[in-house]
């Protein structure tokens, strides 16, 4: 059963916006190392990181001569902002050297779970991360609907966090799941207590209960949840080090715990051993959503590559947009989700509005695609549909209401604002080893990506058979 987020929890998200902003959350670099009283316990740190384990694995197992490629993203919302990712960041950098790591922060300040669960569309899923370190408040529901995507549509493991402690009361709320149905009067503890576990359990995820942790330093120490803010909600300094510390807890290497489910998600063939070409055509039937190319670096003739029969750039489902631009002096996308109806191209994009209203709910705009051309208008109040089919949107996919809510104190943009992004292709139709791998780092090339979790049928022909070394198949666990 679904429920609408609390009018309570929506006005506190506004109430957070409004924080985030006047005080330059959205801009917080990392602070150097200040020297904090370290938690005295980090809970059953012998149970951490099970869930995660193949993510471990591959940064503990890096050497010079191989260096595992591993991403990670933060995903979230202004908590996520804060200074504590890059201290995590910046351990896993030094733990593990010779890994091959691309670690991103995609956390988009005030936007709730029934917000990120659209830009989730742009940001995590075509990232295709190797872990997820996510929170996010508001609507549980929108919340499942992320894991759920992720789920389907990546094999990235999470290390997802519950909420932080923020209020005195806090510390006496009811823990017990059975006495916490959703309803607004103790949100708070329902999400942290009921929702946030049974999705931990339900989706496999490593469950950092910051909670409980937050509970047991604040009583160790004496101190009143406010010791570790700076305005209520957000971090300071000494918050920031202590979100870090029990983040970093979870991020270990145990073979005593064994494989991680993540570890089943993926698949190395071995071309000449698992898979064979034949008559020029290296073909391998699969099931998955995704096939990465591992090949000997050098020059080489390209390959053509068809997927069920089609070049990628012929499947629709293997295209992906980018975020829209921001709205100004923010990172708040214009648009939070960008569909289409038909086959896309790899082209940018534009949106011209102008008659934007003050409250940001009324204006028009005209559509143009770089190879598309001139592609139809619309207004903020209807549904658009270009005329190439290629982009669509629906009208409360537009952020310009709650950005201008924050600024209603400056003048909305004036007409000629433009709003950008682009289409990109999931994959390629030739199949070409790069030429400029990084000395010791496997050289990747993603064939196709993006594809219904399902059955499908690879080819590749032509080409050098000497470059290509194996293909890796990346299946989600779910459909």
């Amino acid at each position: 059963m679904q429920h609408a987020v609390p009018l309570a929890v929506w006005a506190r998200l506004l109430v957070l916006a409004g924080l985030l902003l006047s005080t330059g959350i959205t801009a917080i670099s990392a602070q150097e190392a200040t020297p904090f009283p370290a938690p005295k316990s980090l809970g059953d740190v012998k149970s951490y990181g099970k869930n995660i384990q193949r993510t471990m694995r591959l940064l503990e197992t890096s050497t010079p001569e191989k260096r595992n490629t591993v991403k990670i993203l933060f995903y979230g919302q202004s908590i996520t902002e804060q200074a504590w990712a890059k201290q995590v960041a910046d351990d896993l950098k030094k733990r593990f050297p010779n890994a091959d790591l691309v670690i991103e922060n995609r956390a988009i300040g005030g936007h709730a779970s029934q917000l990120l669960v659209k830009t989730a569309e742009a940001d995590l899923y075509p990232f295709q991360p190797d872990l997820v370190i996510f929170h996010v408040y508001g609507a549980h529901n929108s919340y499942e609907d992320i894991l759920r995507n992720l789920r389907q549509r990546t094999i990235a493991e999470v290390l997802q966090q519950n909420d932080h402690i923020t209020q005195e009361a806090d510390l006496t709320e009811e823990t017990d799941a059975a006495k916490l149905p959703p309803k607004g009067e103790h949100w708070g503890a329902f999400m942290n207590h009921n929702w946030l576990p049974s999705l931990s359990k339900k989706y496999n995820t490593e469950f950092c209960d910051q909670r409980k942790l937050w509970k047991t330093y604040l009583k160790d120490y004496d101190l009143k949840p406010a010791a570790l803010l700076k305005d209520g909600v957000h971090l300071n300094p000494r918050g920031e080090y202590v979100m870090a510390e029990f983040v970093k807890a979870h991020l270990r290497h145990d073979p005593a715990l064994g494989a991680s489910p993540a570890e089943s998600w993926l698949k190395t063939l071995t071309v000449g051993k698992d898979i064979q070409w034949k008559d020029g055509v290296l073909r391998l039937e699969f099931e998955g959503n995704r096939v990465v190319a591992i090949c000997k670096p050098g020059q080489a003739a390209p390959a053509s590559v068809l997927i069920d029969g089609k070049k990628p750039s012929e499947t629709p489902e293997c295209y992906a947009f980018t975020r829209t631009s921001a709205y100004p002096q923010m990172n708040w996308p214009c648009l939070l989700k960008v569909g289409s109806k038909s086959l896309r191209t790899a082209e940018d994009w534009t949106l011209t509005l102008k008659g934007i209203s003050k409250d940001g709910a009324d204006f028009q705009y005209s559509l143009a695609g770089s190879k598309t051309g001139e592609d139809g208008s619309g207004d903020a109040k209807t549904k658009f549909v270009s005329k190439s089919g290629r982009v669509t949107f629906e009208p409360d996919d537009w952020n310009m209401v709650f950005a201008r809510k924050v600024r209603s104190n400056e003048p909305p943009p004036a007409d000629g604002f433009k709003v950008a992004w682009k289409s990109y292709l999931l994959g390629t139709d030739e199949f070409v080893p790069p030429t400029n791998a990084k000395p010791g780092v496997e050289a990747a090339v993603t064939l196709v990506q993006g594809l219904a979790n399902g059955k499908h049928v690879l080819e590749i022909r032509g080409g050098d058979p000497a470059s290509m070394v194996a293909l890796r198949v990346y299946t989600p666990p779910l459909k």
